[in-house]
């Protein structure tokens, strides 16, 4: 599962265990959402921080014994992730719904934390935190397909330009849910 709902995450039985244990952070210099245009087309819109630093986007992590592969073989664990999301409220709710949770930097400590496994207080981080920004803008739809990449992935269209969120907006950015496309998001 590539997404965790914020606000059932401490809850679900797929989740609960590595939010109270096992959580990470998934640096990610943006990702994309998909905003429905008037004529039905999905348009693709990256979002990235505007000061160029990277998002820290809250996650969980697990490990499997995979039972087909020897003891000895090195791929017998497997380790997987999923991101936690949470509502896109503002502008940013306009392009989707749902976005990444984001962690601020001073917070990144506590919620690595593996000794703090107090649900109140891990649910907590996973509240709207100040935010420096973020700047949206559309983007080629070539990223609907895994058999392109590169950096033109995430050039603004021709006529389009980057646009900086509003305060309130970035401030929302913080309570970060994502939409995966098969390539997602570029770390």
């Amino acid at each position: 599962m590539i997404n965790a709902r914020a606000e059932t995450v401490s809850e679900k039985p797929a989740f609960r265990r590595a939010f109270a244990k096992r959580r990470c952070l998934l640096p990610a210099d943006g990702y994309y959402e998909w905003q429905k245009e008037p004529d039905g087309a999905k348009q693709p819109i990256y979002i990235s921080r505007s000061d160029g630093h990277a998002l820290a986007f809250a996650g969980l992590y697990e490990l499997w014994r995979d039972g087909s592969v020897g003891p000895d073989d090195e791929d017998a664990w497997l380790w997987t992730t999923t991101i936690i999301t949470t509502s896109a409220p503002d502008e940013l709710g306009m392009i989707h719904d749902r976005m990444p949770m984001i962690i601020e930097p001073a917070r990144w400590t506590d919620w690595l934390d593996p000794a703090n496994g107090d649900v109140a207080d891990l649910k907590s981080l996973l509240s709207p935190a100040a935010a420096t920004g973020l700047t949206t803008y559309p983007v080629s739809t070539e990223v609907n397909s895994v058999r392109h990449n590169g950096p033109a992935l995430i050039e603004p269209l021709s006529g389009g330009s980057p646009a900086s969120l509003s305060a309130a907006a970035a401030g929302a950015a913080s309570a970060a849910g994502f939409a995966d496309n098969g390539t997602g998001v570029l770390f």
